[in-house]
């Protein structure tokens, strides 16, 4: 009997705060921003693009390609041959079908290794190709 007055008396209630919820919450918004966050892809070079007054801003690009004036290739800071571009660039094409590719030429680089590397993205199937440009 004296337990049942003491449990209405309110003395031998004891409040657990239950973590569960919160912890629950804490994953879904971790979730949330880890999707919702936009990764920039660089090409991993710096280059200096040459000026065009008729330059847009292209919203997305999946693949891009550096050439600096070397004529050295590079994709997402690993150096690529002229070889490879086009093995790179099917195995890129059977993950993302409608994926898009900007060529980032340097202004000094040679335009026949911007030729090449067009031509090699071109025969493994690439529909959406760009060459970057800095708006003047």
């Amino acid at each position: 009997m004296k337990s049942i007055r003491s449990m209405r008396n309110g003395r031998s209630r004891r409040s657990d705060i239950n973590m569960t919820p919160l912890i629950d919450m804490v994953f879904i918004l971790l979730i949330f921003f880890i999707v919702t966050t936009s990764f920039v892809r660089e090409a991993g070079v710096d280059v200096q693009r040459p000026s065009a007054q008729s330059a847009e801003t292209k919203e997305k690009a999946n693949v891009i390609l550096g050439l600096t004036a070397d004529g050295h290739i590079f994709v997402e800071g690993r150096a690529l041959d002229i070889r490879s571009v086009r093995a790179y660039m099917e195995r890129f094409l059977a993950e993302t079908p409608e994926g898009a590719v900007v060529i980032v030429a340097d202004k000094q680089s040679m335009t026949g290794a911007t030729v090449q590397v067009l031509d090699q993205c071109r025969l493994a199937g690439v529909k959406n190709i760009s060459i970057a440009a800095r708006k003047i």
